[in-house]
């Protein structure tokens, strides 16, 4: 499995349509990485626009436990892809110095597993200064 650019999983599920279903993330098993943060997000409204920063070395695993969230990537290498998450055993590893714009649809929820806890100097919040920093 690659791990250096975004790219989604379909993660296994357990269950059945009458009883329902889980899907289970592991680190070192179907996660690279140690997950030491773990956060949610919703209410967001759909027209809305969130992320809009990259990360010096946090990587993520994001779901969609709800709804439809679409992400826009830019790599390091400039290389702009666009992924949706639609369903909740979709998950979409980012690893770092991926800038990312988020969407959400009415009532989406998002999952993160994160490799790090919060840290405000990991973060890049300027594109700019995102692009000089990543340029070659």
């Amino acid at each position: 499995m690659e791990y250096n650019k975004p790219h989604i999983i379909t993660f296994d599920k357990i269950g059945s349509s009458h009883l329902g279903y889980i899907t289970i993330a592991e680190t070192q098993k179907n996660i690279p990485f140690e997950i030491k943060r773990v956060y949610w997000t919703y209410y967001t409204p759909h027209d809305v626009t969130r992320g809009g920063h990259a990360h010096r070395a946090l990587q993520q695993f994001i779901f969609a436990v709800s709804g439809t969230i679409t992400f826009n990537t830019e790599d390091k290498d400039g290389r702009k892809e666009v992924f949706t998450l639609d369903h909740p055993s979709k998950g979409l590893y980012i690893p770092k110095l991926v800038w990312r714009d988020i969407q959400f649809s009415h009532n989406a929820v998002l999952l993160c597993l994160a490799s790090e806890v919060y840290d405000e100097a990991d973060y890049f919040r300027d594109y700019e200064e995102f692009k000089k920093t990543t340029a070659k």
